[in-house]
């Protein structure tokens, strides 16, 4: 039929086959154009939701799809050369290869790309795991098309697999820093502007980035701090700003024995309370301060507990400091009293003996 169309035209059948196929590409990528764009106001217009996934899937679709559908329609109706045909279909398997796997790396492409938008932090891992997924699959797809084109792969699996070996044993410690950084990014036990410190006796203060190799931290003299992150992910971590960034705080005081338990208890309730009403920076209200006989009785003095609540790690010290100095006024306006450290010195017979003999004079 085609063949009879071209004679009825008067062309030869090289000139009217690649007519007809530029025209079945052109109608091809035609309809495919705008099928796209149909889907893809659709896309727009079901923004947020479970449909903009499914149109977002089918939007890449239409213009391939419609091409490898036209020219192998083509490719049946009209009659070519042997070794032009066999060459045609190769190319139409390996683009059918091509699109079959790249529906599945859309899928999770889309996937990882709204786990991404949901939580601004995830996008570190969003968009290193979407490049992985597209070289992935497209390695995949590369590798049946040319073991159904009859190359044998043997040799290159061996010289990778031989080449991954080395390279595994030459990069072990960044590798290692590389997983431990994706599972702190997917864990999660700190995040930018936290204040963290590793134990034990390790650096404190607060996360500024988590990189693929190391954790930035800043301290508080506004020092940085570079700490690999196979290191995070082997020491325990306190986090003070999980769950929430206020922390609870503890002033020791201690009295003389003897003083009234009740007095005490009053006067630093009281104090906490007037610098509450004050608005010292950082130190919260509520839940209200307390006052606790503990560790209760020491070696020459009773000792108190006054417990409250500042806003974040770094309003600690600013507050024991202001309520320190408080107390030590309110005590003395109440004549309460600290205890110092006294020692009580007991000598024997003989030694109180041996000081109480005179001196001897020196000889002339």
């Amino acid at each position: 039929m085609i063949d009879q169309l071209a004679h009825a035209v008067h062309l030869s059948p090289s000139i009217f086959y690649g007519l007809f196929f530029a025209t079945l590409v052109i109608v091809s990528l035609g309809l495919g154009f705008a099928l796209n764009r149909i889907i893809h106001h659709w896309t727009k217009k079901l923004a947020n939701t479970w449909g903009e996934v499914f149109f977002s899937l089918l939007e890449s679709l239409p213009i391939p799809l419609l091409f490898l559908a036209f020219i192998y329609a083509g490719l049946e109706l009209v009659t070519l050369p042997h070794a032009v045909e066999k060459v045609a279909t190769k190319l139409i398997f390996a683009l059918t290869i091509l699109v079959v796997f790249y529906f599945p790396a859309k899928v999770l492409v889309l996937f990882l790309r709204r786990v991404g938008r949901r939580n601004a932090g995830m996008e570190q891992i969003t968009n290193p795991s979407i490049l992985f997924v597209r070289g992935l699959f497209a390695i995949l797809a590369i590798i049946i098309i040319l073991e159904n084109q009859g190359i044998s792969l043997t040799a290159v699996w061996t010289t990778l697999g031989v080449g991954s070996v080395a390279v595994a044993l030459a990069l072990q410690e960044t590798l290692s820093n590389l997983f431990a950084g994706f599972y702190l990014l997917v864990d999660r036990p700190v995040s930018p502007g936290n204040y963290i410190k590793l134990e034990p006796s390790g650096p404190e203060g607060y996360v500024i980035q988590i990189g693929w190799r190391s954790t930035t931290l800043r301290t508080g003299a506004n020092n940085i701090i570079f700490v690999p992150n196979a290191t995070m992910a082997k020491v325990v971590i306190v986090n003070y700003s999980l769950p929430d960034g206020k922390m609870a705080i503890s002033i020791p005081v201690r009295v003389c024995c003897g003083t009234d338990p009740g007095r005490v208890e009053a006067a630093l309730i009281d104090v906490a309370r007037e610098a509450a009403q004050d608005c010292f920076p950082g130190l919260l209200p509520d839940p209200p301060p307390s006052v606790c006989l503990h560790p209760g009785f020491g070696e020459s003095s009773l000792d108190f507990s006054l417990n409250l609540n500042v806003r974040g790690f770094e309003d600690q010290v600013p507050v024991q400091s202001e309520l320190r100095k408080r107390i030590l006024a309110r005590f003395a306006k109440e004549g309460i009293n600290m205890p110092y450290p006294t020692r009580t010195l007991g000598l024997d017979q003989a030694t109180i003996q041996l000081l109480q003999r005179p001196a001897l004079k020196p000889e002339s």
